[in-house]
């Protein structure tokens, strides 16, 4: 367990409860506080970039003590990787949650596409903090902290479904590890792409995406 710190702002944070009148609060479970916590990370990173990031303000949106951050989180580090990992889920499942899962796997890839084009608008914080942890969280020998292993159950998911759609006839034979990682590879350089090229249609990028995609891997 790691004791209160600095977490460069010039503060350092207390585990003691706090006190007074006001101070009784929902009890919540482990899985909820550091839930809770991330929330938090994730507004603060949104609006304050990485480098202004500072737990103490963390700590304050969360509605908790800086000390209860160090409780669940062994540091800044350790705070941004698993918000890294937590935003990756949040945002992979409600994806999942705006498709008919029930519909062919090639209409489910397409539209798929066309919902991931669009997320720098529906899940715009939360694209920006994942955006800075990715470009700033270093090791100490300053390699990248978040690897493709951050991408093993969205691999997973994938590969399900390119299972599924082989299984029911709409989709060739092939590699399905290797098509997750080249399918979720096409979805990344596109975010990158239409981050920095404004003027292009998501929309109309996604659905030539698709084209090309399909085209190598749907049965005829």
């Amino acid at each position: 367990m790691t004791g209160p710190q600095n977490d460069g702002d010039g503060a350092t944070g207390s585990s003691a409860p706090p006190s007074g009148p006001g101070a009784r609060r929902k009890r919540l479970d482990e899985d909820q506080r550091r839930a809770q916590i991330i929330t938090a990370a994730v507004a603060e990173l949104a609006e304050r970039g990485y480098e202004g990031l500072s737990l103490t303000r963390v700590a304050a949106r969360a509605g908790v003590s800086k000390g209860l951050i160090w409780h669940y989180f062994a540091g800044k580090d350790d705070l941004m990787e698993s918000t890294a990992t937590a935003t990756m889920t949040v945002i992979r499942d409600r994806l999942a949650d705006s498709l008919d899962l029930t519909a062919p796997v090639p209409d489910i890839m397409r539209a798929a596409l066309h919902r991931a084009a669009s997320l720098s608008v529906t899940h715009r914080v939360e694209m920006t903090a994942l955006n800075h942890i990715t470009h700033n969280l270093r090791r100490p020998d300053g390699t990248p902290r978040l690897t493709l292993d951050a991408y093993e159950e969205t691999y997973q998911a994938e590969e399900s479904l390119f299972r599924r759609g082989q299984a029911e006839g709409t989709l060739r034979d092939f590699d399905v590890r290797v098509m997750a990682v080249t399918y979720q590879g096409a979805i990344d350089m596109m975010l990158g792409y239409l981050e920095t090229h404004p003027h292009v249609d998501p929309d109309d990028y996604a659905g030539k995406l698709a084209d090309i995609l399909l085209a190598g891997i749907q049965r005829s």
